[in-house]
């Protein structure tokens, strides 16, 4: 945590304009209905600001007054805390538990097939588009459970499984038919005005939006 070179009086969230990490904090930051201050970064060239506050030069980065986070879940948690309505966790500790398994799963697992996808070279990327369609068609019976991720109410988990399956066919992945609830689950969420609130341009440009 580093201390920032000025106070902010707005909820500040340096985020990349296409990145399946920022764009799980702004989707919590539209469900919760928070007004924020968003500074688009280029990840490659990031500003003195962001290097002044971040020692990691990351983002998601999320300065709240003099509190400066970074890290998709640690920021998402705190947001879900410092703004309780909705709350996007159950409240019983072997539900939360089971989604920060499954969310550690994400961040692990299908999160760096994403961006092997998007930044590495052929190779690497036809790897990890066969690779993320298999975790995605292995993990259906999760999918099946309930009418969230593993629970009966949006949560996080589903703030950071939303963006992975809005960007399925800018990645070239097509599911089996069978995998078809999959793209029903998305949906479900895409329809979400609050979802809609979260794209930027550019992510808005990755597929058709619902009708």
């Amino acid at each position: 945590m580093a201390a920032s070179p000025r106070i902010r009086n707005a909820l500040t969230l340096f985020s990349a304009r296409d990145c399946v990490v920022c764009h799980r904090v702004r989707l919590v930051l539209a469900a919760k209905g928070v007004t924020y201050e968003l500074v688009p970064v280029d990840p490659g060239n990031p500003p003195e600001d962001l290097v002044d506050l971040n020692p990691f030069h990351s983002v998601p980065t999320l300065v709240d007054r003099d509190l400066v986070l970074y890290g998709a879940s640690v920021v998402s948690e705190y947001l879900d805390e410092r703004y309780p309505h909705p709350p996007l966790m159950p409240v019983d500790p072997l539900s939360r538990a089971r989604l920060r398994l499954a969310m550690l799963h994400l961040e692990r697992d299908w999160v760096p097939q994403v961006q092997a996808i998007q930044n590495g070279s052929k190779a690497h990327a036809d790897a990890a588009r066969k690779r993320l369609k298999e975790l995605l068609v292995a993990s259906l019976p999760l999918f099946k459970a309930s009418k969230f991720f593993l629970n009966p109410e949006m949560s996080l988990a589903d703030c950071a499984i939303a963006p992975i399956i809005w960007r399925l066919p800018a990645l070239g992945i097509v599911l089996p038919k069978d995998a078809k609830l999959i793209e029903d689950y998305g949906m479900r969420i895409f329809r979400n005005p609050a979802y809609l609130r979260s794209l930027t341009p550019e992510e808005k440009a990755l597929r058709e939006l619902p009708p």
